[in-house]
């Protein structure tokens, strides 16, 4: 996960001064030589960690700091507030062509997962509700099988992708993709551009072209964030020649260190606008800074939380959800639906990352997303009768023998999910008889009891792979 190894040492670091009444110069020197092998061991430019410690140290060594009541706290914002700073402080907004067609062209090396993000952006456009109409341009003329891959994207998501094959000039296909935007009534334009294993003069002299030509609204550069301090010399280089606006930052999911992140916006002012966080065409996400200041010390993104949800969840079904959970009424099919909106808004490590304090307990344990394919076998594998009246599964073994064989899956696995079920149709079962004042309780923060499933006696004759 993107800055697991960081937010362990800094969490670590800020944690030994974290509600200390008392602070000595001593106490700032060893967190901040903490600070700065935590950030060196991420792959932050060494000019970024300088600069970044030496402002936290004199800010936390200042008069007001040191002589509050509680300067542990104080400092600790203050380290969140600085990040927040180092990387652009507020997330930074596309540009759209108000007067016609809007343009973006996404440029990069290859294997940095340009042509998918190219997919992503369109996909991440239209889910803001903007109801544009793109059009993707494949001006990937050299790469086997580019121009494939653009078209397979663009059938999964509806949207038509303009070809002339891989003989014409690039500067032409792009020239006529726009004429065919403009006839067709295109308001959004993406052009998916060649990369290189090694940045070229050819290459960019190309682009420089195509730049020209079209002047789009936005030129992103797609960066792999693997890469670390190496993505700021690939950033400047393609700065120098054509005017970079915004960079999507790819593949942050697999990087634990996340130093490309941290430097980027310092050393060269071109903002990170995205950042890729899997495979899939819905894993994009804007790049917040605040939000990232607080994932990286592990105080969680309950705001990137709640957007994911809404994203998943149509606002009719959830209404209808809880209409029905009010009533003390839950089933297996209301659970089937809560499944299918969780795998819709990635993975269950991420998401469970993202609620605050979760970061760090989380730490070690392992998650397969498999599991919830799992959970959906064994529902599917009872009948109707049963998902509507989960009652009668809890009381015959021999149901459950039944959909353990007919879901693949062993039957202390089908024990398990009917336990867990149990429980959580209690807990409905007791918010629908909640009074006013329980809820207003509720609101301020409180919660009631929740009742805990009932201890089972014997050994069992084994473990399924998933636990509840």
């Amino acid at each position: 996960m993107a800055f697991e190894s960081l937010s362990e040492r800094l969490s670590m670091a800020l944690r030994r001064i974290t509600g200390r009444a008392n602070l000595t110069e001593k106490d700032i020197d060893l967190m901040m030589r903490e600070i700065r092998l935590s950030l060196l061991e991420a792959d932050v430019n060494y000019k970024v960690v300088r600069d970044f410690t030496k402002e936290v140290k004199e800010k936390a060594l200042g008069e007001k700091i040191m002589k509050s009541l509680s300067p542990g706290d104080m400092v600790v914002k203050i380290v969140r507030d600085e990040l927040q700073k180092l990387m652009g402080d507020e997330a930074a907004p596309l540009n759209y062509n108000l007067s016609g067609p809007t343009v973006f062209m996404l440029v990069g090396l290859q294997g940095g997962g340009k042509t998918t993000h190219v997919g992503k952006l369109a996909n991440y456009i239209r889910k803001q509700g903007d109801k544009k109409r793109p059009l993707f341009i494949a001006a990937d003329i050299y790469r086997p099988a580019a121009i494939d891959q653009l078209k397979t994207i663009g059938k999964s998501l509806n949207i038509p992708v303009f070809e002339m094959g891989t003989k014409e000039k690039v500067v032409k296909i792009v020239q006529e993709g726009i004429k065919y935007a403009k006839a067709n009534k295109h308001d959004l334009v993406i052009i998916d551009t060649a990369g290189r294993l090694h940045i070229d003069d050819q290459m960019m002299d190309e682009l420089i072209e195509v730049q020209k030509a079209v002047n789009p609204d936005e030129v992103l550069l797609t960066i792999d964030a693997m890469m670390g301090q190496d993505a700021i010399n690939v950033i400047e280089t393609f700065n120098a020649r054509l005017t970079i606006t915004g960079c999507i930052l790819t593949k942050l999911d697999g990087d634990a260190r996340g130093g490309a992140a941290l430097s980027v916006r310092y050393l060269t002012n071109i903002p990170i606008k995205f950042i890729g966080v899997g495979e899939k065409l819905d894993d994009l996400e804007v790049f917040h800074p605040d939000r990232m200041a607080d994932r990286i010390l592990g105080m969680g993104d309950i705001v990137s939380l709640v957007e994911k949800t809404t994203q998943a969840v149509e606002e009719e079904e959830a209404e209808k959800m809880a209409l029905k959970m009010q009533k003390g009424k839950y089933d297996y099919n209301d659970f089937l639906k809560q499944m299918k909106w969780i795998k819709r808004m990635g993975s269950l490590k991420g998401i469970l990352k993202l609620i605050p304090g979760l970061g760090q307990q989380l730490k070690n344990i392992e998650f397969d997303d498999k599991q919830l394919s799992y959970i959906e076998a064994i529902i599917f594998s009872m009948t109707e009768n049963e998902r509507q009246n989960p009652e009668i599964i809890a009381r015959s073994s021999s149901r459950r023998t039944r959909i353990s064989k007919g879901s693949g899956r062993p039957y202390p696995e089908v024990n398990a999910l009917v336990r867990r079920f149990d429980t959580m149709k209690q807990q409905v079962e007791q918010l629908s008889r909640m009074d006013e004042n329980q809820m207003k309780q509720m609101q301020r923060g409180g919660m009631p009891p929740m009742p805990q499933a009932k201890k089972r006696k014997g050994k069992g004759k084994g473990k399924g792979n998933f636990r509840f």
